[in-house]
């Protein structure tokens, strides 16, 4: 299925499938198996490895993973979700999906199963974390892995040697200038390294946060398109030009993953992405900048604040036959004691943090984030997904607007941008034929 298809069943209503019992690990205790598919991330690569030896071993329940990139398991997980194809018992999934699905009714609610477990403690969700996972009933539909919001990561040493001061609040224009003054500071280095690999949530993550401190929206509140707009497009043409400058080589390849290898083996000097990669940047197990990287606030241009507000949870679909064996592994996942297991037999800055209010209180995770925990939940606090921007938006959502169509309008126009990097169209080329995608789609939401 194409993400255009995908986006066209997600516009429709289903029915929901059958959820709960009947399957062979249905009741949770008898063992079993659950079938869970999940994104390709560094958080989710422990979880793997520490599944068999804790979580099975404690329920006898084994878990077979499908890990995929980012965009491979958007489009999978789409396609299992809304065909009602049932393949999978849980499912790694943003806010925006579980926001759109959950209207639907093709999601399994997950309050049932944490108001049962006396030692889970929902309250002791992140408050816009839980509610960006919240239906009209209150009730979660999905529980979240880890929360995170964005903010921008350099080269403490470089900067000493170069002489350089990263302000605590950067903005956009002395970002551009530092990274100019860090290109080359080693053999091979850049200055900065920022996504260009196409895809809705790849590219336009980091980039809609730029759209928005420059005055730009995907739509005013009345739906009307504004991808080629002076602000949008200044935007644009701000990012693609500081990448081609003083940016990574291949930036239309570079995602989230190759930025994060770039900056942890010493080949970039500064990054702005997802606060949940310090905790890689930190580990010496997969790092050699452990203690060398320093954080500072989204830059902005034009708002206080411009970071973005993200989770990855795990989502439950109806058709799942597993449900209490899925809900299981579900709250062990996103529970204290998880958190604490990670702490203890990977190390501490490589707890999945972002979600919960306890976290932050942990004397060892508190001694091992130093540098950017404190940084990362006032992150999370600052973000503001009703007013992003300078002007009122028709959707909730900072880096997306929570629409169904807008998965292929965003992954369409990255695209068309990503040919920017590669000389094959300008920005202006790009946005026109972006504008005309978003105005089709404008037209149905009126």
């Amino acid at each position: 299925m194409t993400a255009a298809a995908a986006a066209s069943v997600l516009i429709t209503t289903a029915c929901a499938g059958a959820g709960g019992g009947g399957g062979d690990a249905g009741d949770g205790k008898s063992g079993g198996s659950i079938n869970v598919l999940m994104v390709a991330n560094p958080q989710m690569t422990d979880i793997q490895e520490l599944t068999a030896d804790t979580f099975t071993k404690d329920t006898g329940i084994k878990v077979n993973f499908t890990v995929l990139p980012e965009n491979e398991l958007r489009d999978k997980v789409t396609q299992d979700v809304a065909s009602q194809a049932g393949q999978y018992d849980l499912a790694t999934v943003g806010a925006y999906e579980t926001q759109l699905w959950q209207k639907n009714g093709w999601l399994h609610e997950l309050s049932s199963y944490t108001d049962a477990d006396s030692e889970y403690d929902a309250d002791d969700l992140l408050k816009p974390v839980a509610e960006s996972l919240s239906g009209e009933d209150g009730k979660l539909y999905a529980l979240p892995f880890y929360g995170e919001s964005s903010f921008l990561m350099y080269r403490k040493d470089i900067f000493e040697e170069k002489g350089l001061t990263m302000p605590e609040k950067p903005t956009w224009d002395e970002v551009a200038d530092l990274a100019a003054k860090a290109d080359g500071a080693e053999p091979g280095m850049k200055g900065i390294c920022l996504r260009g690999l196409p895809g809705w949530g790849e590219m336009f993550a980091p980039l809609t946060t730029v759209v928005n401190t420059f005055g730009g929206t995907w739509f005013t509140k009345d739906w009307q398109a504004q991808v080629n707009s002076p602000e949008f497009t200044e935007a644009v043409e701000f990012y693609t030009t500081l990448v081609k400058e003083h940016g990574e080589p291949g930036a239309a390849q570079a995602g989230f993953t190759e930025c994060l290898n770039a900056l942890s083996q010493g080949k970039v000097a500064m990054w702005y992405d997802a606060t949940s990669a310090a905790g890689s940047l930190e580990d010496e197990a997969s790092s050699k900048v452990v203690g060398k990287i320093g954080y500072a606030y989204a830059p902005v241009k034009e708002t206080e604040y411009s970071g973005w507000l993200w989770s990855w949870n795990w989502a439950m679909p109806k058709t799942t036959k597993n449900a209490d064996a899925a809900a299981k592994f579900a709250l062990w996942a996103t529970s204290k004691k998880y958190e604490e297991t990670v702490g203890e037999k990977l190390g501490w800055a490589r707890v999945p943090n972002g979600k919960r209010a306890s976290t932050y209180e942990i004397p060892e995770y508190k001694e091992a984030s130093g540098d950017f925990g404190q940084l990362t939940l006032e992150s999370i606090e600052n973000a503001d997904p009703v007013n992003p921007g300078t002007q009122e938006r028709p959707t909730v959502g900072i880096q997306y607007v929570t629409i169904p169509e807008f998965a292929d309008l965003g992954t369409k126009v990255s695209q068309s941008i990503s040919g920017v990097f590669t000389g094959k169209t300008t920005v202006k080329e790009a946005l026109d034929e972006g504008q005309k995608a978003a105005e089709e789609v404008a037209a149905q939401q009126k």
